[in-house]
């Protein structure tokens, strides 16, 4: 679908592009009547107004965008730094935007191609599921970053770029390891499996039990509250002080995330149980705050300012046409600290 101009706003209403200009603007030289009819229009239509137009002739703009969903997650905020230091080395302008939980990221960027005139977007953190028909109206190049994503079109190709890590493979390699020192009563603090993340770190917690054979303990796979940020510290306290206060038999927890973790682990230690001697704990994504919390965290390390880099690098080389898109996958690294050890309980 053709993308709707002022032109058109102007012709379906039977006025001038000017007329069109001063109801958006609120001018007092229209009529109100008019005004009501082009704006009942525009409402209709989803015209965005470019407001950046008024620009064109006197500067050539270059914007980036960053949209973050999950902006709590400290695991961005080097990633930002590096991306905004990388555009304005490149001459290029940095718009950051925080996408709400409840945004779709694809509309919050429609919008932001049209009203900044970008060059080029990228999606840190987020869905990885959006339809290739809507994906096919952003008019620049963009990156999903820190997101597993299917990148391929139906004909095969690479239509856009993303760099992550193997969610799925890391988290199997957490569990795996858990599993290893003996644990089998491992609960799992994650978010709903319809979401992105909690998807394919819980299918690869599943998977390290069915490769040993092992049933799934599913009465401890528990989901973190909706309401509230689903990857904060207050929300691994809640949901684990729910699992304990429940009698379930748990030798370990895995959360999947670092600030899920370190929640998990007050509410561990609030019962008077020691850790990693009564319960280890594991997190994932490698925030700076596990190597100095007490008792270090065991983690999933991800390689974030490597992704941050290698994300704005490749992103630049697309816009300037020098590469391709490409789908590029990460090792990150099991971290072993002081909150897990052999499980005591034969």
């Amino acid at each position: 679908m053709a993308e709707i101009t002022i032109k058109d706003i102007a012709k379906q209403c039977g006025v001038g592009i000017s007329t069109v200009s001063r109801a958006l603007n609120n001018h007092p030289d229209i009529n109100p009547e008019t005004r009501k009819k082009i704006l009942q229009v525009i409402e209709e239509t989803g015209f965005i107004p470019n407001n950046s137009a008024r620009n064109l002739k006197r500067t050539d703009a270059k914007c980036i965008a960053v949209l973050v969903k999950g902006i709590t997650n400290p695991l961005f905020s080097n990633m930002i730094r590096i991306i905004e230091e990388e555009t304005q080395r490149n001459k290029y302008a940095l718009v950051l935007r925080h996408v709400k939980m409840q945004e779709d990221e694809v509309d919050v960027a429609l919008e932001l191609e049209k009203e900044k005139r970008l060059r080029g977007i990228v999606f840190l953190g987020g869905l990885f599921e959006h339809s290739e028909e809507k994906l096919g109206k952003l008019n620049v190049p963009f990156i999903f970053s820190m997101i597993g994503v299917n990148v391929l079109d139906r004909a095969g190709k690479v239509a856009f770029s993303n760099i992550a890590v193997d969610d799925r493979r890391e988290s199997e390699k957490m569990t795996e390891y858990l599993l290893g020192l003996g644990h089998r009563q491992i609960a799992l603090i994650t978010e709903r499996s319809e979401r992105p993340i909690g998807r394919l770190r819980m299918e690869g917690y599943r998977e390290a039990f069915a490769k040993r054979g092992l049933d799934v303990p599913e009465h401890l796979i528990c989901y973190v509250q909706e309401e509230i940020d689903h990857y904060s510290m207050e929300n691994g306290y809640l949901t684990t002080k729910k699992l304990l206060q429940s009698g379930e038999k748990v030798t370990a927890i895995y959360a999947v995330s670092d600030s899920l973790a370190v929640g998990a682990c007050r509410a561990v230690l609030e019962t008077g149980r020691r850790i990693p001697e009564d319960i280890s704990v594991a997190g994932y994504d490698g925030i700076e705050l596990g190597e100095y919390y007490n008792p270090q965290l065991t983690t999933i390390r991800q390689p974030a300012e490597e992704i941050a880099r290698k994300t704005i690098y490749l992103l630049l080389d697309v816009i300037a046409q020098r590469k391709e898109h490409q789908q590029i996958v990460l090792p990150a690294e099991l971290v072993v600290r002081e909150s897990t050890e052999a499980c005591r309980e034969q």
